[in-house]
């Protein structure tokens, strides 16, 4: 069996999560899924659950973070091509979602959006050829004429 990753986040509204995820193209599974929680398929080995904040909570002795106003983490997922990066940040915009940033390097190309709760995602495409002998060397100055936060 291979190594599957579920990634868990705490949400205010279930029933709206779980329609920016599918409005993303992403599948729910109904045999993970509750009145308190829903597993939203990614690909095969890769999950999101959404649990509501009070049943989140039940797993966990450390304050939730409001992501919103802090970064717990930054999830990111592949895609197939450029076009298809900025298919699913227009996806995510028109669910609801907030533009938050965006790279191009021309090897490495990416597009970034907050969820409904604030969940930071960056979606990206690589130049496999590239990445395979360790991509372009770049300056500070390159990095940072790289990155836009709009």
């Amino acid at each position: 069996m291979p190594t599957m990753i579920f990634v868990n986040i705490a949400v205010d509204d279930l029933e709206a999560s779980k329609a920016f995820y599918e409005a993303l193209g992403w599948s729910i599974n109904p045999a993970f899924t509750d009145a308190n929680a829903a597993c939203i398929v990614i690909s095969d080995t890769i999950y999101v659950m959404i649990l509501v904040k009070p049943f989140f909570q039940q797993f966990t002795s450390k304050q939730i973070v409001d992501a919103t106003v802090g970064n717990e983490m930054q999830l990111s997922v592949s895609a197939e091509s450029k076009d298809e990066v900025d298919e699913m940040l227009a996806k995510a915009l028109a669910a609801g979602g907030t533009a938050s940033g965006s790279q191009d390097f021309g090897f490495m190309y990416s597009k970034s959006f907050d969820d409904l709760d604030g969940h930071h995602w960056d979606v990206m495409w690589m130049d496999e050829a590239a990445a395979a002998v360790g991509g372009p060397t770049l300056t500070d100055e390159e990095l940072r004429a790289g990155i836009s936060t709009t």
